[in-house]
């Protein structure tokens, strides 16, 4: 099974990190987004990564307009999806959002299209049959800056065809991404596991008025050694996908802290990609 034409649904902070990566490693790309404006933003969120890895793997000039000419960008999902060998979903963290897709997949696609979805905290056996497909689908998480944090979750559920994990791992490498397997399903995975509710207690510190996002921050990066407190990497995260997984939380508190970043996004504090977030950004 060879993963060389590959589509990814959404071209948000991942989604353009996961498609720019699969370019930058010689795959034919084609990243779908439901507006004009939102390939507008894609692109401009792209020409960051390109900066990015040039930075931070010394990537060259000609390395980067090669990852170029394999990337293509569409608002036509019958067109993104024909001759896909691989579809990576990285829509927003809401269910009647992927369902809507999923739906629209099941019509569309190419019978031998494998799919996967990017989704950080829900497990892929809530989507498996909606897709149509539930032997050639699984959950494949990526981490933040995916050339630098280059781990890729695969997990599989119950319908997943056994041999189809071993090609992700394979696909993992050959985008540059360690592949992690995750024996059973998890909300979370590994990493988001770890890290949702080290954010979501900040995210209640900060709402409930107990400390600053700065003192929070610094108690944790003075107190651990760690480069980033909970609020930095929230900006990087951006507010959109913190609002959605505090948002989808049945804790009260984290349900108030969640209209408190509905506020922030409303006012075009999205994070480090609008320049704001809960801090300030050239």
């Amino acid at each position: 099974m060879e993963f060389n034409n590959v589509t990814i649904i959404g071209g948000g902070t991942l989604g353009s990190q996961i498609g720019f990566m699969s370019a930058f490693h010689n795959k034919n790309v084609t990243i779908w987004g439901r507006s004009a404006q939102s390939i507008d933003r894609t692109k401009a969120r792209i020409a960051r990564w390109e900066t990015a890895v040039q930075t931070d793997l010394n990537a060259t000039d000609e390395q980067i307009k090669n990852a170029e000419k394999h990337l293509q960008f569409t608002t036509d999902l019958k067109d993104a999806l024909a001759g896909a060998d691989l579809v990576i979903e990285a829509l927003p963290e809401n269910v009647v959002t992927k369902d809507d897709f999923y739906a629209q997949f099941k019509d569309l696609a190419d019978p031998n299209t494998i799919l996967v979805t990017n989704t950080s905290t829900f497990l892929p056996s809530q989507f498996a049959e909606a897709t149509g497909r539930p032997g050639k689908f699984l959950a494949y998480h990526f981490a933040n800056e995916i050339w630098k944090f280059n781990t890729a979750e695969i997990m599989p559920q119950s319908k997943t065809n056994p041999a189809l994990p071993a090609e992700l791992q394979r696909y993992s490498k050959e985008i540059g991404m360690i592949p992690i397997m995750i024996n059973q399903e998890q909300p979370g995975y590994i990493l988001n596991s770890l890290l949702v509710p080290f954010l979501n207690n900040a995210l209640i510190l900060w709402s409930k008025g107990i400390a600053s996002p700065e003192d929070i921050d610094n108690t944790w990066t003075i107190g651990t050694g760690a480069p980033s407190g909970p609020f930095r990497i929230m900006d990087t995260v951006g507010m959109k996908t913190i609002y959605e997984i505090a948002h989808n939380s049945s804790d009260p508190d984290l349900q108030a802290a969640a209209e408190k970043v509905k506020a922030m996004i409303d006012a075009g504090k999205i994070g480090r990609e609008s320049g704001e977030g809960f801090y300030k950004y050239n």
